[in-house]
């Protein structure tokens, strides 16, 4: 289950009324660096950026492949673990604008979490520690630790246990 909050918007869709929400200066700042760390092949610049410019939680030697596209209105609602890899081109969203309302949810990605390429994160999901999620996968809804998903819609293809 996502945990989102909604807000409902009167006149044209909620993309039209962005700049009701967000700055447009942030919005502007937040993309420029967005596009600096997809591009950079530096994991310490692209942490720090992550960190310091855009305000995620970001854990310690997080990777973050190239082409990786953060959300660009509400980069601080993302909470990244410690080890964690995401990889190439995925998508990790904290909005959704929609045509008559808009939702905001945190995004939380635990630690030694293995994201496949081209997967998309939508808002309000958790993906527990030591979770595997297969490349091209949906994520829409909580993942569990330990657990191996894939596809669209998320299925479970795997729940292991606590190796320890």
């Amino acid at each position: 289950m996502r945990r989102t909050d909604k807000y409902p918007v009167d006149g044209p869709n909620a993309l039209w009324q962005i700049y009701h929400t967000v700055s447009k200066w942030k919005a502007m700042k937040n993309f420029v660096f967005i596009q600096i760390t997809r591009y950079s092949p530096s994991l310490r610049m692209k942490n720090w950026i992550y960190r310091h410019v855009l305000g995620m939680k970001v854990g310690e030697h997080t990777a973050f492949a190239l082409m990786v596209m953060v959300d660009v209105f509400f980069p601080e609602k993302i909470h990244v673990g410690s080890n964690t890899i995401i990889g190439y081109n995925t998508t990790i969203l904290a909005h959704e604008y929609l045509t008559k309302e808009y939702r905001l949810g945190e995004v939380h990605i635990g630690s030694h979490v293995m994201v496949g390429a081209n997967t998309t994160i939508l808002p309000g999901v958790t993906i527990g520690d030591y979770a595997v999620i297969g490349a091209g996968s949906v994520v829409h809804k909580d993942v569990a630790p330990y657990s191996f998903v894939a596809g669209n819609p998320l299925q479970t293809i795997k729940e292991r246990q606590d190796p320890k």
